[in-house]
């Protein structure tokens, strides 16, 4: 049997390891400056490619050009640089092993201690609209290989792939070198790095294949970091925190401008705010409590201030759910939305800018919890849900941004169509039920939430839930169904309460009974033929 493949007596200490040597190519060349400038006082030899070699001899520092240790130039346009032996056997090269430095003298290779590399911006070339040849070049394949190797030799390189080590980097130039501790820190922050770029780069390529045949992509990988550590979950007892995904736009990036640390529910209603007032096209708000609307609306006609109109308008659905909700708008914040909510304890606000008069009177309320959304915010195009042993994947619930001529082509299967403002509310109430839990039933008037059913076991009770927050205003009312009526008496209690039109998927076994019972009262009725549960 042949004998272990290195001997452990050749082994050294490598604990500190001088920086005799560093590479560095980065596309991200914040503070590239004062880095270099604290490895030339030091008497490191800096070797470097391209635009990174360029900035730093411009600097009036010392740099060595890859293609002077590898003998050969750049190819292929800048793909080929880095991938020579020359490079990699001082990466990999273990200097514990006696064999390996003998190695690394026959061949006139000299190793480094440091390799500093960030990789080409291929997250940001996607996030900004980029598309086919134009992301596949920022896909890097040198520089993951550096840091990989890098990484794994971490016992005798230390390998950095962002701005925020670099002062750890100049603190251990002073200290006589890198700690075995720091090292394998790096590395861990290198490997994380690299993971993350890869999944990325897997998932341009999965949502490209969606894109093209439609099919679901065979394998999926979801990489984030953590964001933040939350005081606890959904309860006390559970732990919590929240993460971000490379590549996202949504709630998970909003920057909190004021107020107390977000909680796991927090971000939960937060989400669940947007996908309620950014379905509408008009000036909107929403009001969340516990994931669910207790009030949808857009502006009145004519509104002096179109959000502020959109909020009271949302509140005044359901005052009473209202105490303590999220609210999400789908515009600025302003200082007319902010005076009406002095008195409206609200726990997170969330919109893409707020005013700075609004800003000011919030101050007042130092609990109070702002997010403004990213510039570039968008729905995602896919939704994915975590159950036990694994997670389930489905494109993201979204209406077409020509509703208004979708819904020229509903079935209208009972009464007189409608006028253009009666489609409108019908179209409203339509997009604010897809925003409640299933089952889920919306009475709406003048584009507005008058009463809101949803998470009942069976239709009939969310019926019955609507039209009791409702009350008086159930009268003239429109309402929609998430899904269809599997019996007529969910929609007999509407129309006993005054509805005068109804829109729902339809496809019942018995769609003849719900249709007569709308025939018999004279009320509109639509089959949309598209469901919209939302559990």
């Amino acid at each position: 049997m042949a004998g272990p493949r290195h001997d452990p007596t050749l082994y050294r200490d490598r604990d500190a390891v001088p920086i005799r040597r560093a590479l560095v190519s980065v596309s991200d060349k914040t503070d590239l400056l004062v880095l270099a400038g604290a490895l030339a006082d030091a008497g490191v030899e800096i070797v470097s490619t391209g635009s990174t070699a360029a900035t730093i001899r411009d600097a009036g520092f010392a740099v060595t050009d890859v293609a002077a240790v590898t003998g050969v130039a750049e190819m292929l346009d800048g793909r080929v640089k880095t991938l020579h032996p020359k490079i990699h056997g001082g990466l990999l090269a273990d200097l514990r092993l006696e064999d390996h430095e003998r190695q690394l003298a026959d061949l006139d290779i000299t190793p480094f201690e440091l390799v500093v590399v960030n990789l080409y911006p291929f997250v940001e070339t996607v996030a900004s609209g980029a598309q086919g040849d134009d992301v596949v070049e920022q896909i890097d394949i040198g520089g993951p290989a550096m840091v990989r190797a890098a990484a794994k030799n971490h016992a005798n390189v230390a390998i950095v792939v962002s701005p925020q080590s670099y002062p750890g980097i100049i603190s251990a130039l002073d200290a006589g070198g890198t700690s075995l501790a720091q090292r394998r820190e790096l590395a861990a922050r290198a490997f994380a790095h690299t993971a993350a770029y890869d999944t990325a780069v897997a998932s341009w390529f999965a949502e490209g294949t969606l894109q093209d045949d439609g099919d679901l992509p065979t394998h999926l990988t979801i990489q984030a970091e953590r964001l933040a550590t939350l005081r606890y979950g959904e309860n006390s007892h559970q732990r919590g925190a929240i993460y971000t995904r490379a590549g996202g736009h949504g709630i998970a990036q909003a920057r909190q401008l004021q107020g107390k640390e977000m909680s796991y529910n927090n971000y939960v209603d937060a989400d669940a705010a947007l996908r309620a007032a950014y379905d509408m096209v008009k000036p909107a708000v929403a009001i969340i409590k516990h994931a669910n609307p207790c009030g949808i609306a857009t502006t009145a006609p004519n509104a002096l201030d179109p959000i502020a109109s959109a909020h009271l308008r949302a509140h005044e659905c359901d005052p009473v759910s209202a105490y303590g909700g999220v609210i999400a708008a789908n515009g600025t914040v302003t200082l007319k939305m902010a005076e009406n909510l002095k008195d409206i304890f609200t726990e997170v606000i969330v919109a893409p800018s707020f005013e700075p008069a609004a800003l000011e009177v919030f101050k007042a309320k130092k609990n109070l919890r702002l997010l403004q959304l990213p510039e570039d915010w968008q729905q995602e195009r896919m939704d994915v849900r975590l159950v036990s042993g694994g997670l389930l994947l489905q494109d993201a619930d979204r209406f077409p941004d020509d509703i208004v001529s979708v819904a020229k082509n509903w079935e209208l299967v009972s009464g007189e169509r409608p006028s253009d403002e009666e489609m409108e509310n019908l179209i409203f109430a339509w997009k604010a039920c897809r925003a409640v839990k299933s089952n889920a039933i919306v009475l709406a008037k003048d584009n507005a939430t008058v009463g809101v059913g949803m998470g009942q076991v069976n239709r009939v009770d969310s019926c019955r839930l609507a039209v009791e927050r409702a009350g008086d205003r159930a009268a003239g009312s429109v309402a929609s169904s998430d899904a269809f009526f599997p019996f007529a008496d969910g929609a007999q209690v509407l129309i006993d309460a005054g509805v005068k039109a109804i829109v729902q998927p339809g496809g019942s076994v018995r769609d003849e009974e719900v249709i007569d019972a709308a025939r018999k009262a004279g009320v509109t009725m639509f089959f949309t033929g598209e469901r919209h549960f939302f559990h």
